[in-house]
């Protein structure tokens, strides 16, 4: 994992002067920025219905059917209003102070953040991923066994809020921090899940709209509707481009990016309201029309760790609009620039959105019963991330780890490994299964009848071979010879297998490549 900058400041948080002295340009900024958004519902929309208000600069956030909401920002407003579509109006943002008093302040949260960081130095670190337009910070905890260490273990990360009126799942997030810190050494599944899983916790991810009591982040924009947009913005993996690009995009959405394609985190969920259902990928696939199953390659899985969230929250589960607490995101309603498609496209992360609650911002009073209902299923969840085939793939030279991507049959989205560990981990269901590793400079390689029985993960580690079967720091006929002589049963050289096929004509082919420098 890459070490993001450290929060400075008493206890690892910012110190109060930094706070303090910077509330006065903060409240400038919020004064300067006409961020008053109406929120309306439009009764008996359609299809038809949500294609037009995006059209006249609005947002759609939910639709059943029958009814849809959406969010027209002032700038919007009169354009909207022209149009005449039938809507009324529910709520008026930015939200009042006694609205946003219901929930911790920014301060607060980055409190509870540093006060954990300071009582559990064994096993918490504290990130900033980076600042917010107005200067907050977009903070990261990750809690593991060894936060120094580079591991072979799979990363997890539960992200809440980048809508900043939809606070429920930060409240959700510190409190399963707090299970986290409180279970370790004492609850021995607790315990595992720490020890063997580098879990991360980004619980405000827009902290300008959520201090600020409106949807948007400072400048108005959606968040979840400003990442990379397949096929239009990029078409290749971080496997093969590097580094995301985030020429232009919000400083929050920027931030996210990277974090996400350093860290080669495996699975996660990021935390919505407004609805009560696990919303799973894809929400927007070129050339399949809003409300259609969009399908990922992985549509068997992302539908099995859905439904193993939804199946422990009662009211999910029963939900009246989504059999069994569950969707497609296309087959809900489309969105462009989700953050959940740009994470399972580009950096082969699984991510599902999770919607915990019909109400947008329940009174506190609420809280306590909306963690009783998403608890069990937070740790299940997480828990999945341990399901499927693991390994570590390594230059079978040196034993230097690499960064490679891993296969499985005929399944086109590959995942990645970590670089500095080597490790990758594959989320599959049971079954048999042929993964194929592949890294620059090194002959693909093949690892066969990898039985995965959904009990934690089967192993399949992979050494790749250059060719150089004699270990002489070069591929030539010398090593072209030697395979063919494993072939022909005149030696026995186990590094004449280059491929992890068995010795065979494909190793002479393999190597005839190489020396022909195909």
């Amino acid at each position: 994992m890459t070490a993001h900058r450290p929060i400075r400041g008493p206890a690892g948080i910012p110190g109060r002067w930094l706070l303090c002295g910077a509330a006065c340009c903060l409240a400038a900024m919020a004064a300067a920025a006409d961020h008053t958004t109406y929120v309306v519902a439009l009764p008996g929309a359609n299809r038809d219905t949500l294609a037009a208000v995006e059209a006249l600069g609005g947002v759609i956030d939910h639709f059943d059917g029958r009814e849809a909401r959406a969010y027209i920002h002032a700038d919007h407003w009169e354009r909207f209003q022209a149009a005449g579509l039938p809507h009324a109006i529910v709520e008026v943002q930015p939200r009042d102070a006694k609205a946003l008093a219901e929930y911790p302040s920014y301060a607060a949260i980055g409190d509870i953040l540093a006060q954990a960081a300071e009582d559990h130095p064994d096993i918490v670190r504290l990130f900033s991923l980076g600042r917010s337009v107005q200067g907050r910070e977009i903070w990261a905890i990750l809690i593991t066994d060894q936060p120094d260490v580079e591991e072979d273990e799979p990363e997890f990360a539960y992200i809440s809020t980048l809508h900043g009126d939809e606070p429920v799942g930060t409240v959700l997030c510190l409190n399963f921090l707090s299970d986290l810190l409180a279970g370790y050494g004492n609850d021995p599944g607790v315990t595992d899940l720490v020890n063997e899983t580098a879990i991360w916790l980004v619980p405000l991810a827009n902290p300008d709209g959520y201090t600020l009591g409106i949807r948007w982040n400072a400048n108005n924009v959606d968040l979840n509707r400003a990442f990379p947009e397949f096929s239009r913005d990029f078409t290749g993996t971080v496997f093969d481009l590097g580094a995301p690009d985030t020429a232009g995009r919000q400083p929050e959405v920027a931030h996210l990016m990277r974090w996400t394609a350093e860290q080669s985190l495996v699975l996660g969920a990021n935390y919505h309201t407004g609805a009560l259902l696990v919303n799973y990928p894809y929400d927007e696939e070129p050339g399949i029309p809003s409300g259609s199953d969009a399908p990922t390659p992985d549509d068997p899985l992302m539908r099995d760790i859905s439904s193993a969230y939804a199946e422990r929250n009662p009211p999910m589960f029963n939900s009246p609009a989504f059999p069994g607490g569950v969707s497609n995101g296309s087959a809900w309603y489309s969105i462009s620039g989700g953050m959940q498609d740009w994470q399972y496209r580009y950096a082969g992360m699984v991510n599902v959105t999770l919607e915990v609650s019909n109400i947008k911002a329940p009174a506190s009073a609420a809280l306590a019963g909306l963690w009783e209902e998403n608890r069990a299923a937070m740790f299940a969840y997480l828990d999945l991330v341990h399901r499927g085939a693991r390994g570590v793939v390594t230059d079978r030279v040196s034993g230097a780890p690499l960064h490679a991507r891993v296969l499985v049959d005929d399944n086109p989205q590959p995942v990645f490994t970590d670089s500095d560990a080597g490790d990758y981990h594959r989320m599959l269901l049971p079954g048999t299964y042929t993964l194929r590793v592949e890294a620059p400079g090194y002959i693909p390689f093949v690892v066969r009848g990898v039985t995965v029985d959904g009990n934690g993960a089967t192993r399949a580690d992979a050494a790749l071979s250059t060719g150089d079967v004699n270990r002489d720091g070069d591929v030539n006929a010398a090593d072209l010879q030697l395979v063919i002589n494993a072939v022909l049963e005149l030696n026995n050289l186990p590094d004449a297998d280059v491929d992890g096929g068995g010795v065979g004509a494909t190793d002479v082919q393999h190597l005839v490549n190489r020396v022909l420098r195909r």
